[in-house]
């Protein structure tokens, strides 16, 4: 696989995997203790790559379910915030301004701090109640966080006795991470001949529903767009036919996520507007990947680490033929914002 090491792979998302006891321990303590809402916080796309989590808890608890910007939270007087809260921040660098900001506002309040950091001696993974922490980089950081959020709501449905997901997830974690790298591997040859056609593309309109959502709008904004400089239109299935469908017409690319769950028949609706007025519908469905050993109900729950996995290799083909390094910024941490 082009510019890919497998092992460093591996070892990263089996990191991620291997906090699971961890995070469960901490989330009895966390329910023992009485918490009555859950704020996952963070900036960017690490706050995005925390919705899934969000929404499971959401759908499935009485707890009252939160994502909130950092930068936005701080500037409110939310009055769900409070002693009886848990605050979750995934920040890779552990150094993101507005989330230290967050941490210190939330505390102040009187809430329980986590955070989900790559470095531990930092100001996040310092600052915490309690830091998970697992080394990644950009292109191995969507798996590992996406993993950690969904360790995170199955735990704390478990101990509170409201959902069976963790004993869905937890018999098949430790294959996780070596069927990602086959979906990974499956998915090379198409990436390559996506990039290829996407080289040249100025602009697209990215649409998801359900859990494939937050990885639509994540790769819009921090790959397309922040990565390589290419104007995109993230649009949640739901709304595209409030305004989006409009900008459909021939030679207008078209990309489409699919998920797993209950809300694949959003994406299928706009997919069967979008072949009749488009001729550059790209669909990428994880219901295609071929997940040695993973069963279907676990399947539903890791629609976006499937496609996380996959277009990373379709984001490594782009810079590639594009001369456009993934790591080359403009503004992001090279000027005052």
């Amino acid at each position: 696989m082009l510019n890919f090491d497998a092992e460093r792979f591996l070892k990263i998302e089996r990191g991620a995997v291997a906090l699971a006891a961890e995070i469960d321990a901490a989330a009895a303590r966390y329910v023992a203790e009485g918490i009555d809402s859950v704020f996952f916080l963070g900036t960017g796309g690490a706050a995005i790559l925390m919705y899934p989590a969000a929404a499971l808890l959401a759908r499935h608890s009485r707890l009252k379910v939160f994502t909130e910007r950092s930068a936005e939270l701080v500037l409110t007087d939310h009055q769900s915030l409070g002693s009886r809260s848990l605050v979750v921040i995934p920040s890779l660098s552990g150094t993101t301004q507005e989330s230290i900001a967050a941490l210190d506002f939330c505390r102040a309040r009187g809430a329980r701090i986590v955070t989900l950091v790559g470095h531990a001696d930092t100001p996040l993974g310092k600052a915490a109640d309690r830091a998970f922490v697992n080394f990644a980089e950009d292109d191995t950081s969507s798996e590992s966080f996406y993993i950690q959020g969904l360790l995170i709501a199955a735990a704390l449905l478990r101990h509170r006795g409201e959902a069976n997901l963790h004993e869905v997830v937890t018999p098949h974690l430790a294959q996780l991470p070596r069927a990602l790298l086959a979906a990974k591997a499956s998915f090379e040859p198409r990436a390559a001949r996506l990039a290829e056609t996407f080289r040249h593309e100025p602009y697209h309109i990215v649409t998801a529903a359900g859990s494939a959502w937050p990885q639509a709008f994540y790769y819009g904004m921090c790959i397309l767009e922040e990565m390589q400089w290419i104007r995109t239109r993230p649009v949640h299935a739901s709304d595209f036919f409030h305004g989006t469908l409009e900008l459909v017409e021939k030679g207008v690319s078209v990309i489409l996520l699919k998920s797993e769950d209950e809300f694949r028949p959003l994406a299928e609706r706009v997919e069967q507007f979008a072949r009749q007025y488009t001729d550059k519908l790209t669909v990428i469905d994880p219901a295609e990947a071929d997940l040695p050993d993973i069963p279907q109900a676990f399947r539903a729950l890791i629609s976006p680490v499937i496609l996380a996995t996959e277009l990373e290799r379709l984001s490594a083909h782009i810079g590639h033929l594009r001369n456009h390094p993934l790591t080359t910024r403009r503004y992001y941490k090279r000027v005052a914002y």
